[in-house]
């Protein structure tokens, strides 16, 4: 089969699918539904790539191809049964990091996983050409099948076992989430003292450049890393204030210091 003739559908209309969706049809793939809890949600992203939507499970269409699961963690498991019934000639994959392919063992016959490992929002779509896709399917064909379509948007493709992408979701949610919670530190300082969040754009911006050059090791700079405790002293009592700030940054400096 060409993959253009899959026929595709969603289930979930969040952040990774809403992307994930919009880049399959720029290339020329039919996505002929999407399920969302949410009909706003559904609606929106189905008129964006022209299928239908509905936001009932038992409604879901059992002709398709391939089901791209993109739900939360904690709804997978309430409607993977819904979801799967009537579906057993389908390939059905889900796009999670931290949930074992395996879920789907004994539900159904085809099973997989299309991990694009990205940092997603509706309001900002991403190009998807230099995106890692992790991919895991529990027959070799399924597995070539997942990568060809991954190598249509991205020119790196990776298999990865689940217990491989346990471990690569945990290191994104340090170099990601954590990292721009605290982003989000530094302006709750900054606005407290009359100063744009913009002026440290460009410092953001060449820290983040430099590890495409050095390891983050070697590019760590700052106090912490000879452990200068008269800067390092003068900064917790600016944060006396903020019991939470200080303890954080007392400990993220002796985990930079004790990791040189």
């Amino acid at each position: 089969m060409n993959l253009r003739d899959l026929n595709i559908i969603f289930i979930g209309a969040g952040n990774l699918a809403a992307n994930l969706a919009k880049a399959l049809h720029s290339k020329g793939y039919h996505i002929s539904q999407v399920y969302s809890r949410t009909e706003l949600s559904a609606k929106t992203l189905a008129t964006m790539i022209s299928a239908d939507y509905t936001t009932v499970p038992e409604d879901i269409i059992n002709s398709a191809d391939l089901y791209i699961v993109s739900l939360k963690d904690s709804a997978f498991e309430e409607l993977l049964p819904k979801i799967t019934v009537g579906k057993q000639q389908a390939l059905i994959v889900h796009t999670a990091g931290s949930i074992p392919m395996d879920i789907f063992r004994n539900i159904m016959p085809r099973y997989g996983v299309l991990y694009p490992m990205q940092t997603f929002s509706k309001q900002r779509e991403v190009c998807f050409d230099s995106i890692p896709f992790f991919v895991e399917a529990n027959n070799t064909t399924d597995l070539e099948l997942l990568k060809e379509l991954a190598q249509t948007l991205s020119n790196k493709v990776y298999e990865a076992s689940s217990e491989q992408r346990r471990y690569l979701h945990l290191s994104a949610v340090f170099a990601c989430n954590f990292t721009n919670h605290m982003y989000a530190l530094c302006e709750v300082l900054l606005k407290k003292h009359n100063l744009p969040f913009e002026v440290m754009l460009p410092l953001i911006d060449e820290t983040a450049r430099k590890v495409h050059e050095l390891s983050p090791k070697q590019a760590q700079t700052g106090p912490a890393i000879r452990y200068d405790e008269n800067v390092i002293n003068k900064h917790l009592d600016l944060l006396a204030d903020n019991q939470e700030m200080q303890q954080l940054y007392e400990l993220i400096s002796k985990s930079i210091h004790e990791l040189q």
